[in-house]
């Protein structure tokens, strides 16, 4: 059955790879980031809607529903996928970088969940996907904004599927280890170039260096478990975080 998603940060990685994967289960896509030009790109080759939104500013949530709703008549599926990294002492973090990590990782996607909410219960249906990480399970140091918000995100997942339940509605996170996005691309190229090693070297000793596997994983994999998580066939599927990391928390 076709459904109409909104996929935030949808433009580049993860996010691109699960809105192709969704449009080709046939669902109504709608591309939300704040790339416009990259967005705009991806929309039109799947077919969908594009919306330039900064999750930072609560209106611009309010609009990228609204705009959804005006478009296809509600919401079916909200996958909360963007987010970004920083990475300093915490006596160095930046307050605004705080603010802004809080802001797109766990404020957005609080308030694009409710605002989808009602339209769920509507319909009696509803999935939603947070993407969370393996930093929403476990710590590490230097990264205080991203891992209070990934380790927030799991709550609000949790508590979510508390109250969809009985309406049809499931919420579940993912939890990835490192991804092959621009973003690790970039990570990469600066640790060789920090420790004066090859990039081959960063992947396997320092960012994999806890994981059974040692390669990066690809956004197609993740973008698998959402159509799963989507499905009719994870209908009792429900407040769970799935980690696809390479057994990097097996340990």
């Amino acid at each position: 059955m076709k459904r109409v998603a909104i996929v935030t940060g949808a433009a580049s990685g993860i996010g691109r790879a699960v809105a192709e994967a969704l449009s080709r289960e046939g669902h109504e896509l709608v591309v939300a980031d704040r790339d416009g030009e990259q967005g705009s790109a991806v929309a039109e080759q799947i077919g969908g809607l594009f919306v330039e939104v900064d999750l930072v500013e609560r209106a611009s949530c309010r609009r990228l529903v609204d705009t959804a709703v005006e478009a296809y008549g509600g919401v079916d599926i909200l996958v909360n996928n963007a987010g970004f990294q920083h990475v300093s002492p915490l006596d160095e973090f930046p307050e605004d970088t705080w603010d802004d990590m809080i802001g797109v990782m766990l404020t957005a996607p609080f308030l694009l969940t409710r605002y989808v909410w009602p339209h769920m219960r509507e319909r009696g249906w509803g999935r939603v996907v947070n993407m969370a990480s393996i930093h929403g399970l476990v710590a590490s140091a230097n990264k205080i904004g991203y891992i209070s918000a990934k380790h927030g995100l799991l709550g609000l997942t949790r508590t979510a599927a508390l109250e969809g339940g009985e309406h049809g509605i499931t919420v579940n996170a993912i939890c990835p280890a490192y991804v092959r996005t621009p973003l690790v691309e970039n990570q990469i190229a600066a640790q060789a170039e920090a420790h004066q090693i090859d990039e081959s070297e960063v992947v396997e000793k320092i960012l994999l260096e806890s994981a059974a596997v040692k390669r990066l994983i690809e956004p197609e994999e993740i973008a698998g478990l959402v159509v799963y998580l989507c499905s009719e066939l994870a209908a009792s599927v429900t407040g769970a975080e799935w980690k696809i990391d390479g057994g990097w928390t097996a340990r």
